[in-house]
């Protein structure tokens, strides 16, 4: 077997035209879909003005069933515990460990497409909230209610799951072996234990809405389903199914938003420029002096630059966000700030941005979680079967892979421009200066993509 990969797979090889033109198109494209939106999209079509539909009530009753939770639930924990235990106890070898290709290709990538198809399934098999859900089940049958010592501080906002999730892109990204079971196995604890804490100080859905990095993150990517779980002012829930993208058409004021959302571009975007022979040989110059002498400063020292390159890549995205964002409230004279009225047209993009950099690594190394899983710690067992299975690590080809990438970036520009467009119909009374306030999240898009495709096409 081979290593857990950090990046995707492939590389741009005898295209039938020139790289730049595949930049000239992608600009263009973008360009066309901002005039076809300017003429035809003259009305809010999202947010609030977009219907929802309740599912037929038998999908619903099975959908929001206890039973169906408690199965999902205890699934989770299950395999939760299953991984921990296999980075923590299996064999040091991550070829042939579980958990690192469950933990970075299954959980981490494999989980994306699932909330954006189904909504948040994040918050039925999240291993953290089921077991504090089972915990709290259990207290309320043996003691008084449980009473958390704090109410969340509304100023802290998302600022707590931004931390965690900066501080899980930098074991994954800066780290000089995130696959090694056991600093993994530490990582899982660390994480479980400030969530576990979090929920017991501040409460469950506090800190879940705020604290928990993962939830957060799934939270914003299923805003882009066509399906959610809504509930009403009398605690009723209900599945609904809605247009694509409704969600994410409306205000996000909640603190900490935009650095989350900045991390989440950010670093998809530097594990790109990572790869790239620049940033190669500028963080071999940077150690080139300690390699021999002292090589585990040396090591101290590419991961110091790789997290320096992690928070200029974020900080670059909020920037040029912000800047946008300015723009258009110069040309509308707006008198609000319009930060959060357009941060949720980012989310499309960071969706995308996983798509293209990280899908043939789940398509390729995902194929290894199936001999793995007969053999989960690495000990030659077979118990499923599976352990002798083939895994095709060419079944995509490298021109294949780059047509998927940039077909995605611009599918997820063209619905970052959709949104946008719909939040400034929704925000100002005149469709002129509507469109007119969208030229610099036009300029944006078109940055991002030509960039993200650049970034790709790199050796």
């Amino acid at each position: 077997m081979t290593p857990v990969l950090a990046h995707a797979f492939g590389g741009v090889k005898d295209l039938p035209v020139p790289l730049w033109l595949f930049y000239y198109a992608g600009a263009a494209v973008l360009v066309f879909s901002f005039v076809a939106l300017g003429v035809l999209w003259r009305r809010p079509r999202l947010g609030e003005a977009a219907a929802e539909r309740p599912l037929p009530k038998p999908l619903q009753r099975v959908l929001l069933s206890p039973v169906t939770r408690l199965v999902l639930g205890g699934a989770a924990v299950a395999l939760f515990v299953l991984v921990w235990l296999a980075a923590a106890l299996g064999t040091a070898d991550a070829s042939v460990n579980l958990a690192p290709t469950f933990v970075f290709v299954l959980f981490w990538i494999g989980l994306v497409p699932l909330v954006v198809i189904f909504g948040n399934v994040w918050r039925v098999v999240s291993p953290w909230k089921a077991a504090a859900d089972g915990a709290h089940w259990l207290w309320a049958r043996v003691a008084p209610p449980w009473r958390t010592p704090f109410p969340y501080p509304p100023g802290l906002g998302r600022w707590p799951a931004v931390v965690l999730l900066f501080a899980f892109v930098v074991f994954e990204l800066a780290y000089s072996d995130p696959s090694d079971p056991r600093a993994l196995a530490l990582a899982i604890w660390i994480y479980s234990l400030v969530t576990w804490g979090g929920m017991l100080v501040f409460g469950r859905e506090a800190w879940l809405q705020n604290g928990e990095a993962f939830n957060v993150y799934f939270g914003l990517l299923a805003r882009v389903s066509p399906f959610a779980v809504q509930t009403s002012a009398d605690g009723r829930r209900t599945v609904v199914a809605r247009p694509p993208l409704s969600a994410l058409a409306v205000d996000e004021e909640r603190r900490g938003t935009l650095a989350f959302v900045a991390v989440m571009l950010g670093s998809v975007g530097f594990d790109g420029v990572s790869r790239t022979r620049w940033w190669q040989d500028l963080r071999l110059e940077a150690q080139a002096d300690l390699v021999l002498e002292s090589p585990g400063l040396a090591e101290l020292v590419g991961t110091a630059l790789n997290v320096g390159g992690i928070l200029a890549a974020a900080a670059l995205v909020a920037l040029a966000y912000l800047l946008a964002v300015a723009a258009a409230g110069l040309i509308a004279g707006a008198r609000r700030d319009l930060a959060g009225a357009f941060l949720l047209s980012l989310v499309p993009i960071a969706l995308v941005y996983v798509v293209a950099h990280y899908f043939s690594l789940f398509v390729l190394q995902g194929q290894f979680a199936i001999p793995l899983a007969s053999d989960p710690f690495g000990r030659g067992a077979d118990l499923l079967g599976t352990a002798d299975y083939e895994v095709d690590l060419g079944l995509l080809s490298p021109n294949a892979i780059w047509y998927t990438q940039v077909v995605a970036l611009i599918a997820g520009h063209v619905a970052g421009l959709v949104v946008a467009h719909d939040r400034a119909v929704q925000l100002f009374a005149s469709a002129r200066t509507a469109i007119r306030t969208q030229y610099a999240m036009l300029a944006l898009m078109v940055a991002y993509t030509v960039g993200g495709m650049w970034i790709l096409a790199q050796p």
